[in-house]
Parts: structure tokens; C-alpha cells; sequence
């Protein structure tokens, strides 16, 4: 039984005594209690607890956290000799004391990584040798600090080009292909008891999807520790389409392994034209036909948002054999990236809470249509 099957069971013994019948009161991990784990990325003012209408909504909603930042190389391991565990300590301890299932995020990524990680003392890339030392040295330290604690790992994120090949990083270009497989084996060396997830973006467009699909299969085969994909779920209105996200969940059940949607959010705003994805380094110049919600956001466009997200539920909920975790991309509006990507200032509305904190008509619906047995009033939501 894997480590998150164990959370769900011990959460859903826990609703049968939580269960409340008033709508107000209900909240998402006791909604999705006999599915999947629900949760949310977390920022320093939040694991510090310095954010209490963050806390509050974690508390309530969420058995499952995430850190944005937190456990990224560049934060905790600054330079090739210092490690900073302090703010990582603080979002762990944070996990503990609410006994949530609490993800590690993210081992080897070709962001926010140190140029000193790939350069020698002269400036120049190193040997294979070197940076697999290096890479091996950081993981243990890192997973191995909290074996036993973090229940699991996004070992490996976003090593794929949009076309499914091999995205052109260091790690591909002085380790080679097998760094993904050697990152792998030292996240299991150092906590065998923690689940190994590969996370990207995208995954939902077919190219991609079958880069990924190879790549997983190419890593089982070598008896790799693979426990689950990881879909980012970075969404709009459009992309992914239902048929797409209902597709790329099936052809990850075939291959025996769990699906998270690990990044959960969904733009409502226009993005430049022909950009796609969700590349951090990415930034246009601000435009005013980009950000046309800066005073707030409009009813129907509310609606549309309340409609998106009930539609993706009904998905993962049906796929709930498959789908082990759903865990949003920030906590309230005001937190979220997409206010700064792709376009920097930007106004956002994509989650579930707008800037005050207050649930949106999305999480209301939610509730609605997926609400537990006697208390669940219409069978489906009509926008």
C-alpha cells in the first residue's frame, strides 16, 4: 500500500466523524475524502504562519502541502559548500504538526539551480563525474534530512521539450540521458520508503506526452523507482481539452503508475500570442489587452471558471483509482504566479479563493456537485 493510500484511508475514517451537513461548512479534503488527497502549494509568509488567512484556508481544505520554493536547489543549497535548511525545517515542521502528507519539490530542475552547481573554479562545465557527485551529495543531504518525514518526491521537473525530446539543460549536456535515471536512484538510496514522482507541463499535448510515456517506460524497465507522473495542470479555458486530460490520465494507468495533478490552476486571462506552456524564464512586455480584468473579475467570466473547474473534477474524480493527489499552485488569487507569468503585474484570477481569502463561486460549485451522500443536492451543476 503506498504511503499516500494510507493518508486517504486515515482521512476518510476521520470524515465519517466530520462530515457536516450545512454547506458553509464543508471543505474540500473532507469532499474528495474517499479519492484523493488535496492541497496547495505553500510561500514562506505561510509556513511561517505570518499569513493567517492562508493558514486558516490550508487548515480547513487541505491534507497535502507542497512548498513553491522552499526546497528548490538555489534555496537551500546556495553555494556548492552551504546549505540553508532553516525555511525548508520550518514548511516540514509546518506538515507535522497538521499530520498532512507533505511533497518535496523539486530535486534536479534546470531552474533555480546555481551556476557554480555546472562550473569549475575557472568558470568552466565540469566533468560527468563532478556533477554526478554533486548531484548524488545533494540529494542525500536533502532527502536524507527528512527520511521518514517527506512522504514524497519530485525527484526530476520539466525535462522535456514541448516536441517530447529531451529538453537541452547541463545536467543533459555534461551527464547525459541517464542523469534522470541516476537522480532517481539516489532520491531511493537516500529514503527507500519515499514515492518518486517525474513532474512537467504540458503533458497533456500529444507529443509531449509521448516523450514522457517513453521516458517513464525507458526508467521502469531499468527497474527504476517511478511511483508516480506528476501533470502540473497549469490551465486555461482551452488547453487542456477534457478529451486530452481524460487521455493523458489513461495512458499513464497503462503503465502501472499513479497520476497527481501537482500544480493546480487555471488562467482566465489572454496570453501573448503564440506562447504556450509554462517555462518559468518566459516574460513579455505588459500589454493592456492582456490584463483587462484589473478592477475584477466579471461575473460570467466567474461562471466560466466555476464551470472549468467542475468539468476537470468530474474527470479526476472518475479517475480516482489512478488520480492519487490534486494539489493547486498557490492558496488564494493574490498568491498566484500567473499574476507575474507571462507578463509581469498582471491581475489573475485562477484559484479558488480571491485575494481576501473569501471562497469563489469555483469552490462553491465544487462543493455543490460533488457534496457526500444525503446532503448533495443537485446532480450536476448547470452554468
Amino acid at each position: 500500500m503506498s504511503l499516500i493510500s494510507k493518508y486517504l484511508i486515515n482521512i476518510l475514517v476521520l470524515s465519517v466523524f466530520l462530515t457536516e451537513s450545512s454547506f458553509g461548512q464543508e471543505s474540500l479534503k473532507q469532499l474528495f475524502a474517499e479519492d484523493f488527497l488535496i492541497g496547495a502549494s505553500l510561500n514562506k509568509t505561510q509556513f511561517y504562519d505570518r499569513d493567517k488567512i492562508a493558514s486558516n484556508i490550508v487548515d480547513r481544505h487541505f491534507n497535502t502541502i507542497t512548498p513553491e520554493n522552499a526546497l528548490k536547489w538555489e534555496s537551500l543549497h546556495p553555494s556548492n559548500e552551504v546549505y540553508e535548511f532553516d525555511d525548508a525545517d520550518k514548511y516540514v515542521d509546518f506538515g507535522e504538526r497538521r499530520k498532512m502528507f507533505i511533497v518535496g519539490h523539486a530535486l534536479i530542475w534546470h531552474n533555480q539551480v546555481p551556476k557554480s552547481v555546472f562550473e569549475d573554479a575557472n568558470g568552466k562545465p565540469v566533468s560527468r563525474k563532478t556533477l554526478l557527485d554533486r548531484m548524488r551529495s545533494h540529494i542525500r543531504a536533502v532527502v536524507g534530512r527528512y527520511k521518514g518525514r517527506i512522504g514524497g518526491w519530485d525527484v526530476v521537473n520539466e525535462a522535456l521539450e514541448e516536441d517530447g525530446t529531451l529538453r537541452k539543460t547541463p545536467w543533459l549536456s555534461i551527464i547525459g540521458e541517464d542523469y534522470i535515471a541516476k537522480a532517481f536512484e539516489f532520491a531511493h538510496e537516500a529514503d527507500p520508503e519515499a514515492e518518486l514522482y517525474y513532474n512537467d507541463y504540458s503533458i497533456e499535448n500529444e507529443p509531449k506526452r509521448r516523450g514522457a510515456i517513453a521516458l517513464i517506460e525507458k526508467l521502469l524497465a531499468k527497474g527504476i523507482p517511478v511511483n508516480a507522473i506528476g501533470l502540473q495542470g497549469h490551465n486555461n479555458f482551452s488547453f487542456p481539452t477534457l478529451a486530452q486530460q481524460e487521455k493523458t490520465i489513461e495512458e499513464f494507468a497503462k503503465l502501472g503508475i499513479k497520476v497527481m495533478i501537482t500544480e493546480l490552476d487555471v488562467s482566465v486571462l489572454p496570453d501573448p500570442e503564440g506562447f504556450a506552456g509554462a517555462e518559468v524564464s518566459t516574460s513579455f512586455e505588459m500589454k493592456k489587452r492582456l490584463d483587462p480584468y484589473r478592477s475584477g473579475l466579471p461575473g460570467d467570466v466567474g461562471r466560466r471558471l466555476a464551470k472549468r473547474y467542475v468539468d476537470l473534477f468530474r474527470i479526476y474524480k472518475k479517475h480516482r483509482a489512478t488520480v492519487q493527489r490534486i494539489t493547486f499552485w498557490n492558496v488564494t488569487d493574490g498568491d498566484s504566479w500567473l499574476n507575474d507569468f507571462p507578463v509581469r503585474g498582471r491581475t489573475n484570477y485562477p484559484l479558488l479563493f480571491d485575494r481576501h481569502g473569501k471562497p469563489k463561486l469555483a469552490l462553491r460549485s465544487l462543493i455543490e456537485e460533488f457534496r457526500m451522500g444525503k446532503n448533495k443536492k443537485n446532480p450536476s451543476i448547470e452554468f
